[in-house]
């Protein structure tokens, strides 16, 4: 089932009444919701049960945080196989991971741990995604992760990883536009030269989300991925770069902590609409 329109939000359970209240046609509301299915690996209970009520009026899309395609001890089979029921269950219509690993042997981290990008870190993860998508048969979608320091052993830039990525498994992209100005700021760059860089042809999917700042002892600043906050306008005005090349996208506003009130979140869903909107009646006119 495809998205009934561009913009999505992610489920929370605690805005479950307040959506199911939405009126359709009367109040803006997104046109479909992402999940952590790591969340609802359970046969039964509340959190599933809310779950069922909402997929039966919004598509559904998984972005797994657990799936870990850049470990090197491979996929946990067990793990897949819960993993794989809920997916057939109800059918997702985008399935995406992060470029990022999770877990080494019986070890499963709480964060998303960055890699080295080397060509030997790229045969581990097309390994891993090959597996994956072989399993789910279907493409799955990579994003781009937020990074905070340099790795001295790094061969490959970020942007032709994931291009190499693309070609070698066929999956395709998703691009964090908070990732990118994180990363960028905590990195040194400057992120429009990064972007001219990346491959927009291979995206599918386009995130924003809000970052978090804080002055480090020596006086520089961190940027900090927290999906805890409204979308800032350097991330607003990536998205407009990058609708305007690449034309209207699927969009999900992301946020993970200090989450609002469904209105907050709607809000920022309905800019996102507008940019949407405006390109839209662009490549109309053009």
């Amino acid at each position: 089932m495809a998205p009934s329109s561009m913009v999505g939000i992610g489920f929370r359970p605690q805005h479950h009444a307040d959506l199911v209240r939405l009126h359709p046609g009367k109040e803006f509301q997104p046109g479909w919701l992402e999940i952590h299915p790591e969340n609802y690996l359970m046969e039964g209970g509340g959190l599933l049960a809310a779950l069922c009520q909402v997929a039966e009026r919004w598509p559904l899309s998984f972005h797994s945080v657990g799936l870990s395609p850049g470990s090197s001890c491979g996929d946990d089979r067990a793990f897949l196989t819960r993993m794989l029921a809920l997916y057939r269950r109800f059918n997702p219509c985008l399935f995406s991971v992060h470029l990022a690993w999770s877990t080494h042997d019986s070890s499963y981290f709480n964060d998303l741990l960055p890699m080295p990008l080397t060509y030997e870190t790229l045969d581990v993860v097309v390994r891993n995604v090959d597996v994956l998508q072989q399993a789910l048969g279907r493409p799955i979608l990579i994003e781009n992760p937020s990074s905070y320091l340099w790795f001295r052993h790094s061969v490959i830039p970020e942007p032709e990883f994931l291009a190499a990525l693309v070609h070698r498994t066929g999956c395709r992209l998703l691009l964090d536009l908070n990732n990118v100005v994180v990363s960028c700021h905590n990195m040194g760059l400057d992120y429009q030269p990064w972007m001219r860089s990346f491959p927009l042809d291979l995206v599918e999917e386009i995130h924003v989300a809000g970052h978090h700042q804080t002055i480090l002892d020596d006086g520089r600043t961190l940027k900090i991925d927290d999906h805890g906050s409204r979308v800032s306008s350097s991330v607003w005005d990536l998205l407009r770069q990058v609708v305007a090349i690449r034309g209207v996208l699927p969009v999900l506003v992301e946020w993970d902590t200090n989450i609002p009130p469904l209105a907050t979140l709607l809000d920022e869903a309905a800019v996102v609409q507008d940019i949407l909107l405006q390109e839209d009646a662009r490549a109309c006119l053009s």
